[in-house]
């Protein structure tokens, strides 16, 4: 692929197309162009190719890849009209609605594209780029003629309620839309016919609440059903809240849909309470979890300190991803140790956590443990005989790691050896968590991401997810969001920070700080952000 002229910046690539061939020409399709494919460098090595797993069928590639000067690279999103080339376009109603009318350039530049890496050398490559999210000046839908649907799968999360009220009431408010429908239940929903008709009325106060008024499930996910009930209902924008789990489905989904030639678009909105998708910034719903988790770990807290020789363990979620643990670790000082899956650790022996237990409790008095879910699993492996056994979500069914370490504390000082006699306090907020209604932070995020969305859809992009990178709101292709899981770096300083916090070893032998170091070369982007969960300062 040639390099584009200046400005590098792309100036119209396919989702402004009108269908002419100098316009799609310009669109980089791998599936049909393999032979010509240049791979962009990354860091010395040349990047794989990047695939999108369809839902019981063989892997997909990313559609669009577009190379421009000074390594420059645009993965970008699929467009209505790249299989529906003569789809007219009409004005944007929002040029008139008044709310909007004060806004000096409300309307999105079509080169406009979001960096993913933001600190780079002298001579570095630009590096990858994403579509920026938000409206643009055209549409490919008229108001009237849109029959949105929104469904919500896999586990609770808070903020759910708050995306499906800003989905409704943004189609509402800012195109005009009115028919717009809540699919029941997750994806079986959509075969077994169970809908609800959603208003700005209807869903006015929802966001008040815990969990979703759509019901939820895992798994369910059957291609073939789903689009045939999205063809047969006429519905042409279909909304989809759920993990990586959720957005590989609805890649399917929308490979489906392409393949049958309908003009539906699909957009993903990425949920996950353990801020564990790739990509994006953070995923909705983890600043309430941050912040409720900091009432378990009080709670623990108070309780070791008033016996002697007091422990509280808190158990927080984080299957693969320790995120939660670490950040509300940091945020409450009163930690004297956090345990996650990407940090392991040892019970017994010179340094092991046993005797930094003992050692704290002779300094204090009193200690506070807070494990992530699915940390120490390689310890517990041999009495988890579900380790082989997945969820309908396809999630590995884990062990309980906060009853397993309580007993093993218990174990150690009540043998005959120990002098010792403790008070353990058990506490697991996990349900409480995922149930709350989100905090102030996370519903003005959820608006965002739920009004990006939209401006997507109405734009004719498909097949895409939304989510803030660097703080910027751009569209990311679905095999971006599901090809890897985000954890945390324990060779970065922010896990560094939290030794610091808690005072404690880290547990790591020479060899497993190597192979760390290896698995996670440091980037400049770490340098500065330390893979801090960046906050998004509004701007879509």
């Amino acid at each position: 692929m040639e390099s584009l002229p200046n400005p590098p910046v792309p100036q119209k690539i396919g989702a402004e197309s009108t269908g002419s061939a100098a316009s799609s020409n310009r669109l980089f399709d791998l599936r049909s162009s393999l032979s010509s494919v240049k791979l962009p460098v990354r860091n010395g090595a040349e990047v794989k190719l990047r695939l999108g797993k369809k839902m019981g069928s063989e892997a997909r590639l990313c559609p669009k890849i577009e190379h421009g000067d000074g390594g420059y690279v645009l993965e970008d999103v699929p467009h209505l009209t790249d299989y529906l080339p003569d789809l007219p376009t009409y004005p944007n109603p929002l040029q008139d609605n008044t709310a909007y009318s004060v806004v000096k350039q409300y309307f999105v530049n079509l080169g406009d594209t979001v960096a993913q890496k933001i600190v780079v050398h002298k001579n570095s490559p630009r590096g990858t780029h994403f579509r920026r999210a938000g409206p643009r000046q055209k549409v490919y839908f008229e108001s009237d003629e849109v029959h949105a649907c929104i469904v919500t799968c896999g586990g609770l999360c808070p903020g759910l309620n708050t995306v499906i009220r800003e989905i409704v009431c943004g189609l509402s408010d800012m195109y005009g839309v009115a028919k717009i429908l809540g699919i029941e239940g997750g994806y079986r929903g959509f075969y077994a016919r169970n809908t609800i008709s959603l208003t700005a009325k209807s869903v006015n106060d929802i966001h008040k609440r815990g969990g979703t008024i759509l019901g939820t499930s895992r798994g369910g996910h059957d291609t073939l059903k789903i689009v045939d009930s999205i063809q047969d209902r006429g519905i042409n924008q279909v909304y989809i809240i759920g993990g990586d789990g959720t957005q590989k489905g609805a890649s399917a989904i929308f490979e489906e849909i392409q393949r049958r030639g309908l003009k539906v678009a699909i957009a993903g909105i990425p949920k996950t309470i353990d801020n564990d998708i790739a990509v994006i910034d953070k995923s909705f719903g983890f600043d309430t979890a941050v912040e409720e988790a900091q009432r378990a770990i009080n709670a623990a807290h108070v309780e070791a300190e008033s016996v002697e020789n007091g422990i509280g363990v808190v158990k927080l979620m984080g299957r693969y991803s320790g995120f939660i643990a670490m950040y509300a670790t940091l945020a409450s000082r009163d930690v004297d140790c956090c345990l996650i899956p990407e940090s392991p650790f040892y019970l017994e022996g010179t340094g092991g956590l046993l005797e930094f237990i003992e050692k704290r409790l002779k300094e204090n008095g009193h200690m506070v443990i807070v494990v992530a879910e699915g940390a120490g699993q390689d310890l517990i492996l041999k009495s988890m005989q579900s380790m082989d056994h997945e969820d309908a979500s396809g999630n590995k069914l884990l062990l309980d790691v906060g009853l397993w370490l309580s007993q093993k504390i218990k174990d150690h000082f009540s043998s005959n050896k120990k002098k010792m006699s403790i008070n353990l306090k058990y506490i697991d907020p996990t349900y409480m968590i995922r149930a709350v209604p989100s905090n102030a932070s996370d519903n003005v995020y959820c608006t965002l991401l739920a009004h990006s969305a939209i401006h997507g859809a109405m734009a004719g992009y498909t097949g895409f997810t939304i989510g803030p990178v660097n703080g910027r709101h751009a569209y990311i292709p679905f095999c971006r969001i599901t090809e890897t899981c985000k954890k945390v770096v324990i060779t970065d300083r922010m896990w560094a920070r939290l030794l610091s916090s808690t005072n404690q070893p880290s547990f790591l032998s020479h060899e497993h700080i190597e192979d760390a170091k290896k698995e996670e070369e440091p980037s400049t982007e770490s340098l500065e952000n330390d893979h801090d969960v960046r906050i998004s300062d509004g701007s879509i």
